[in-house]
């Protein structure tokens, strides 16, 4: 998936209907997910997927595929460390990537002549 795929756009959350943030495949997450794997290694497997996360629930939805597992049995809670790692993500991958929808989505109040809520 891609950071400017629509379809971002209408996924929600199936607990809250809240946005979700797409978090690439990274090399470093990878890393970061071996370190804290701790049980059998499954995070080390399911860390550097691609997947969706919800910072107010604290829940991350794993793409397979290129498909969205949304039911909410498919989510998993991740831990205080996790979510500040991922959090960190997120803020990088809007910085990087979200820099020219931020600009598009804030254009309407700018102040420019015609705008909403100016004096022509």
């Amino acid at each position: 998936m891609k950071p400017d795929d629509p379809l971002l756009r209408i996924l929600a959350c199936p607990l809250d209907k809240g946005p979700l943030h797409l978090l690439p495949a990274t090399a470093t997450a990878s890393a970061s997910a071996a370190a804290t794997a701790g049980k059998d290694g499954a995070a080390a497997v399911d860390g550097p997927e691609e997947s969706l996360y919800n910072p107010r629930l604290r829940r991350r939805y794993p793409i397979i595929d290129g498909i969205p597992q949304l039911l909410p049995s498919s989510g998993e809670q991740v831990s205080d460390e996790e979510h500040e790692t991922l959090l960190a993500r997120v803020a990088e991958n809007h910085t990087t990537a979200g820099d020219t929808a931020g600009d598009h989505m804030a254009g309407d109040d700018t102040g420019r002549p015609g705008a909403p809520g100016t004096a022509a």
